[in-house]
């Protein structure tokens, strides 16, 4: 079979784990590359993701020209927020390229109704095929006890529960869950420059595909506070700061909360673990160790970008494409 030839949008600490897991496989081709920082423009794109070899592609601020090449899929990993990427996938896929994206409000898009028929119409129009996924959302909060749901004859309630050791974790992501702020700062920030992007989403992507229609869904979020010193790589944290965020998303069905998920994600948390629990016939507790955010993350990108470029065009989600695995 050919290989399936790859652009990848985005060289940040994410894109750079994906570009990775994509240049390790025999059936992918990375044939293009798009980033804006001065000090990868220019550079062969294996050296910049960190490979001791070259692949041969240089990477371009230019996205127009790069998009211009021949390619069946296009890696998108810029950012959180739907609404400003909205312009990066559009120029995508109006170059006719099919879009894996790590952007987390893309993975159930369907919530921002106005951009998510833009994309779907133009989607469809140019006959693409374009995906939000990673391990949160995508997979684990979500794409999994969806998955475990299979083995039930009803079910009346999920509940999911992610604790995140945040400690050796990308910069980026221990400055966005407020690590080493004091407690009126991670207020101050809150839902803003302080959060993690997606359990709206999971929420929504789980009532879809269980055909619950909610009333609403609600979203908390506070801070973990250090009880003893705390060092990373990047942060020291004393006692009585900040060293991440618990946040809650609750799905409402005639006034009862059928889903409920947890998330804890900062850099003394301990052990990763994520829960399950089903409620239904049978009840399901799922426990998984060792999934690790970044590389999992990855993971999940690269190993849908297959199911991708075989789907239907229009606008999907985790739900509307075979399951994914790994594989060559």
């Amino acid at each position: 079979m050919a290989k399936i030839r790859v652009i990848q949008f985005g060289l940040g600490p994410i894109g750079a784990g994906v570009a990775r897991v994509v240049a390790a496989r025999s059936d992918f081709q990375i044939v293009g590359a798009v980033d804006i920082d001065p000090a990868k423009v220019g550079h062969d794109v294996g050296r910049i993701i960190g490979l001791e070899r070259d692949l041969g592609v240089k990477v371009s601020r230019e996205a127009a020209k790069t998009l211009a090449k021949k390619a069946d899929v296009v890696m998108h990993c810029t950012s959180s927020s739907l609404q400003s990427v909205e312009p990066q996938l559009a120029q995508i896929i109006r170059a006719r390229k099919n879009i894996v994206s790590t952007c987390e409000e893309l993975a159930m898009p369907w919530g921002q109704a106005r951009i998510a028929k833009r994309l779907d119409a133009l989607a469809r129009r140019y006959k693409v095929t374009v995906l939000g996924t990673g391990i949160n959302p995508g997979f684990m909060m979500d794409t999994l006890p969806i998955v475990l749901t299979g083995v039930c004859q009803r079910v009346e309630r999920v509940r999911v529960e992610r604790v995140v050791d945040a400690s050796k974790r990308r910069q980026p992501l221990q400055a966005k869950i407020g690590t080493g702020l004091t407690i009126e700062q991670f207020r101050a920030k809150a839902g803003k420059e302080i959060r993690h992007v997606g359990l709206t989403e999971s929420v929504a992507l789980i009532a879809r595909a269980l055909g619950w229609k909610l009333d609403r869904i609600e979203e908390t979020i506070a801070p973990v506070i250090a009880q003893s010193s705390v060092k990373t790589d990047y942060f020291e944290v004393q006692p009585g700061f900040v060293t991440g965020v618990e946040q809650y998303g609750f799905g409402i069905k005639n006034g009862e909360r059928v889903v409920e998920l947890h998330l804890r994600m900062c850099v003394d948390a301990g052990e990763s673990v994520d829960q399950i629990w089903i409620e239904g016939t049978p009840p399901i507790h799922s426990i998984i160790r060792g999934v690790h955010g970044d590389l999992s993350t990855a993971a999940v990108a690269v190993n849908s970008i297959q199911r991708v470029v075989a789907a239907p065009p229009g606008l999907v989600t985790m739900m509307d494409i075979p399951v994914i695995s790994v594989g060559e």
